[in-house]
């Protein structure tokens, strides 16, 4: 497993009144949501990163807003053929 490591002020943590573990566990869950957003991982993957069991990440992805299904029109036109 790669180890990035970021430096985050003080300042930042006390904005956002938490500890370093909870800030390192947070910016995960969120740079893994904002990738799957993206497109660039899948639910499992994502999931992966941020740390989490797949069914958890999926339920907290409501908690800020992205959509679980990220299928273009074409994507779910096929998925419809299919069913």
């Amino acid at each position: 497993m790669s180890r990035i490591i970021w430096d985050i002020p003080e300042e930042t943590l006390l904005a956002m009144k938490v500890s370093p573990e909870k800030a390192s566990a947070e910016l995960r869950l969120l740079a893994a949501m904002k990738l799957f957003e993206l497109g660039r991982l899948s639910s499992g993957a994502a999931a992966h990163l941020a740390g989490i069991p797949r069914v958890v990440f999926l339920t907290r992805l409501a908690d800020y807003g992205v959509s679980t299904f990220n299928l273009t029109e074409e994507q779910l036109e096929q998925e419809t053929h299919l069913a």
